[in-house]
């Protein structure tokens, strides 16, 4: 059993060839991919996706880039959107210093969603490029547990302060070129590990997309890192995808 619990099969380079990529997801062994939405329309064509596909799982979110760009009235759409329809986790959100330029607009926007996370009992599925101690800080006062760090890049001080709350890392599948994720699996629990591949980006492959398949690369890589068996590391990721996204 194989998770994607971070992957954007709406984005046209996968989205054009959708079946061929989850056929080639279940022969792989993939059986959940969680697909983040990261606007009002992306969010609907998540949705489409996962009423389409069983493996697919759908969260909804509000890219950072993206909330800061919106209006009061725009905002409460993608809220109303939210109250409305039925899916596994808020993602993906979070808060980004590199590209974006309202980081105040940012951070309220993170706090609302958070807020509606904690009170619905939602997971949340965070991006925090160059804003690691922001986002930190940030969903420590609300408590939660049920937090994945995609593609952290933080400091290891960071890595230890987040492993501390219990929260969870999902490793992307570039870290088979990667340092910084190899010393994140190395140092981490394997109870707070999941796999993600961020499709169609990270590819560990040089000229091609990234997909769901590929996670059999990190799972290789891990499975090398921590000297456990393949599917030892399969289940054991599989059940924190179950103890966070499918349990209430």
């Amino acid at each position: 059993m194989i998770v994607d619990v971070h992957a954007h099969l709406t984005y046209d380079d996968i989205y054009s060839q959708i079946d061929d990529v989850i056929e080639r997801a279940k022969k792989a062994g993939v059986n959940a991919i969680v697909s983040n939405g990261t606007n009002l329309k992306d969010n609907k064509k998540v949705l489409e996706l996962s009423r389409r596909y069983d493996i697919i799982k759908p969260a909804l979110g509000l890219y950072p880039i993206e909330a800061e760009k919106l209006s009061d009235e725009k905002l409460n759409e993608v809220f109303d959107f939210f109250y409305k329809n039925k899916f596994i986790a808020f993602g993906e959100i979070g808060l980004d210093k590199k590209e974006g330029k309202d980081f105040p607009k940012q951070k309220q926007v993170f706090e609302k969603i958070l807020s509606l996370a904690e009170k619905t009992d939602k997971p949340v599925i965070v991006h925090s490029r160059k804003a690691e101690l922001d986002c930190i800080e940030i969903i420590e006062s609300f408590k939660m547990k049920k937090v994945v760090m995609h593609c952290f890049s933080g400091k290891f001080k960071l890595v230890k302060r987040i492993e501390d709350n219990g929260w969870f890392f999902s490793i992307p599948t570039n870290i088979i070129k990667l340092l910084h994720f190899q010393n994140i699996v190395k140092e981490v629990s394997l109870n707070q590990l999941l796999t993600e591949t961020d499709a169609p980006f990270l590819s560990p492959y040089k000229d091609r997309i990234n997909e769901p398949s590929f996670i059999v690369e990190t799972i290789r890589k891990m499975s090398e890192i921590k000297q456990m068996d393949e599917n030892e590391i399969k289940n054991i990721i599989y059940m924190n995808f179950q103890k966070i996204f499918l349990k209430k």
